[in-house]
């Protein structure tokens, strides 16, 4: 037990907020959100999207930092100090910490992509190339592995660097002066949005609900498509957010402390859209151009775009950012599960994962060349879709479901447990009135989300 007491501690409330913000903060909210709002019809998939924020991943994630503040311990020791004596709970932890490697394993690619088109953006190379040229340079990228080995080692390595600083010194301080960096960025971005001529056509599509337009699309499929973006936005249930709550004290309730990460994380999705669709529509861009949108798309509107290099290569620092606040906030949680269950000194654990997390991030980007002819979900997929499966299909929902099982049920954590720890300190409480919803709904819900997955990939 005197391990516990000496355990590190952030130094402020706001270093709290902004990191557990930035882990949610990343791909999901300003890559994915703005084309799968386009897909599935603008605005009114946006107000799904706030309501399942509310009413999924808003409990999911006071019961995950309930879990790290009551044990004061990262995701792969948690169970096994809150469970009943003689239960099983704990044999979740250590996948849950898989879960964590497995995400780093493609999300250091995308995030040395991203930092790749940073350079290249400010260093000119995008200027006077045709739109077919813009999508040859990406095309490029993925053929070089070298190139890609370059950028995903360069991502790697800044982002271990403030955790092997340690807590306050290291990940609390960057991210706070990153997350700052962030939203002043995506203020800019979407003034500048705002202003292009022949905007208002995509500010309509994004902000006036048209849920004809929804219809046509298919009500079930937005609604499934706003559950399931609201919920793996916030990355829960592989413990990369219970550990920031097993680095605060008890001096605020939960609930309100989910509701302003949640806000915050909200708040840059929300934002992204207010950059990437007046742009769009614009330059008669599709909304809903997919993955492309990003690395083919975006550029193409850039060029096109008074100022253009400027604005491109602080987008590009914006999304550069977005990502290594999310791969900083997941090593911080690898590198403490080190230290908590094998004894191991911060130094060495941060070094010894920085190169394990490199040579394992090399199968997903030499599945685009060397290694593009392994398509383990079919033709067509490679090996980041495979890892991405894994997580996000797998053990993000089935974590979810696992840890609001263990907080509500009497054979696990229990009710009054969590209610105990989720309530302690001054400021919003867990509404209790909802008990059998977070007992038997919830677990439901996400079960359906977990299957669903699974039918979408293997069955439709």
């Amino acid at each position: 037990m005197e391990k516990t007491n000496e355990r590190e501690t952030l130094g402020s409330r706001l270093g709290f907020i902004f990191l557990s913000a930035g882990c949610a903060i990343g791909l999901g909210n300003v890559w994915r959100f703005p084309y799968i709002t386009g897909r599935y019809g603008g605005a009114a998939f946006v107000l799904f999207y706030i309501l399942f924020l509310v009413i999924l991943g808003l409990p999911v994630m006071v019961m995950e930092l309930s879990i790290g503040r009551a044990s004061k311990q990262n995701i792969g020791l948690t169970f096994k100090t809150l469970e009943p004596k003689g239960k099983k709970w704990h044999l979740y932890g250590p996948v849950a910490i898989m879960g964590n490697y497995v995400l780093m394993f493609f999300y250091t690619t995308i995030s040395g992509w991203l930092l790749a088109y940073f350079f290249h953006m400010a260093q000119g190379d995008f200027v006077g190339l045709e739109t077919a040229e813009v999508g040859a340079f990406f095309g490029t990228m993925l053929e070089s592995p070298l190139m890609m080995i370059f950028w995903m080692v360069i991502a790697t390595v800044l982002a271990f660097i403030p955790v092997g600083r340690g807590l306050q010194n290291g990940v609390e301080k960057i991210t706070k002066y990153m997350m700052m960096g962030l939203l002043g960025l995506i203020v800019i971005l979407a003034v500048n949005s705002l202003t292009i001529k022949g905007g208002s056509e995509g500010l309509k599509f994004y902000l006036l609900p048209d849920f004809s337009r929804m219809k046509g699309i298919g009500v079930f499929e937005a609604i499934y498509a706003a559950m399931g973006q609201a919920f793996f936005t916030l990355s829960l249930g592989i413990g990369s957010i219970s550990i920031f709550g097993s680095y605060i004290g008890k001096e605020h309730a939960l609930t309100g402390e989910a509701v302003r990460i949640i806000a915050l994380d909200t708040f840059i999705a929300l934002s992204s859209g207010l950059i990437i669709f007046p742009a769009a529509f614009a330059f008669g861009v599709q909304p809903d151009a997919g993955p492309s949108l990003l690395f083919i798309t975006l550029p193409n509107i850039f060029n096109q775009m008074s100022g253009g290099r400027i604005w491109g290569t602080l987008f590009f620092l914006f999304m550069s950012f977005a990502a290594l606040s999310t791969l900083i906030a997941v090593f911080e949680n690898i590198v403490s599960y080190w230290i908590d269950a094998h004894q191991v000194s911060r130094r060495k654990a941060t070094i010894i994962n920085c190169i394990v997390i490199i040579i394992l991030s090399l199968p997903c980007l030499l599945g685009f060349n060397v290694l593009s002819h392994i398509q383990p979900l079919g033709p067509g997929t490679g090996i980041l879709d495979l890892e991405d499966f894994i997580v996000s299909s797998t053990l993000l929902p089935f974590g979810s479901l696992f840890i609001t099982l263990f907080c509500t049920s009497r054979y696990g954590w229990g009710w009054n447990n969590f209610i105990g720890e989720a309530d302690t300190g001054e400021g919003l409480k867990f509404p209790k009135a909802l008990k059998y919803y977070f007992m038997w709904i919830l677990p439901a819900i996400v079960l359906v989300l977990f299957l669903k997955g699974y039918w979408d990939i293997f069955v439709k």
